[in-house]
């Protein structure tokens, strides 16, 4: 059998329990994407001065939503969602009849990841006995690809410095979301001083380092914009760094 499942992945499931009640309309005004629309999409659930406390792919369900998001994660996002919901008649809890599958390339029957074509698709089926893993090879291809992920290297780190603009993970039109200022105003200035880098591991500074990864030879650096050896990071990443120079130059 093929290895697809992601066990690092897990399924946060909101359901409307009244025929009016609105679970996007609801996630609208806390991520930072648009949820609105076309679906799956890439967002972040921020502080109020716009650092990270979860990422997560939003996907449709019906009347309500998906969220594919860290399995270790999934229990505190429950708990930060709820306290939000307040007196909204929407049940959030975590889904553990169904589990996230990805493959390197795309191909039918999955979505592709918003973030970027060669990340491959990804798709949620029912939890299988059978199941097989595909952590290693999906950690070795987003490292390989200079995507950060997940709270070990994105939290508490500001979205826009997890190159969250550049991967798909912000929508600049939609209506607030919590931490929403912060991060509008650092757009509206071109002001990313920061950015999470995956380096080789013999070229990460330790001071610097958020997480290393040594069977994989990889390390997640924070650096300023201006201590990054553009030569270490993918095509990507640095057109998107030599970009924000010459919007602060002009």
């Amino acid at each position: 059998m093929t290895k697809t499942r992601l066990f690092s992945r897990a399924l946060v499931r909101l359901t409307p329990l009244d025929e009016g009640e609105d679970v996007r309309g609801f996630l609208q005004g806390l991520v930072t994407n648009d949820v609105t629309g076309l679906l799956p999409v890439w967002a972040g659930l921020l502080s109020a001065q716009g650092k990270t406390l979860f990422e997560f792919h939003v996907w449709p369900d019906g009347k309500g939503l998906l969220l594919d998001c860290e399995s270790e994660a999934a229990d505190e996002l429950v708990k930060r969602l709820s306290l939000y919901r307040l007196r909204r008649k929407i049940a959030i809890e975590r889904d553990d009849m169904h589990g996230i599958h990805w493959e390197p390339e795309p191909g039918d029957g999955g979505a592709r990841d918003p973030r970027m074509l060669a990340l491959g698709q990804r798709w949620i089926a029912p939890i299988s006995p059978d199941d097989e893993s595909a952590d290693e090879a999906w950690l070795a291809q987003r490292l390989s690809l200079g995507v950060p992920e997940g709270r070990a290297e994105l939290g508490d780190v500001l979205w826009l410095e997890t190159n969250a603009a550049d991967l798909n993970g912000v929508s600049f039109s939609k209506g607030c979301y919590v931490g929403q200022e912060n991060t509008a105003r650092m757009n509206w200035r071109q002001k990313v001083n920061r950015r999470l880098v995956i380096v080789p591991l013999d070229r990460s500074d330790e001071s610097r380092r958020r997480i290393a990864y040594p069977a994989q030879g990889y390390a997640v650096d924070h650096l300023r914009v201006e201590n990054i050896d553009l030569d270490l990071i993918p095509a990507w990443q640095r057109k998107a760094i030599e970009a924000g120079s010459e919007a602060e130059e002009s």
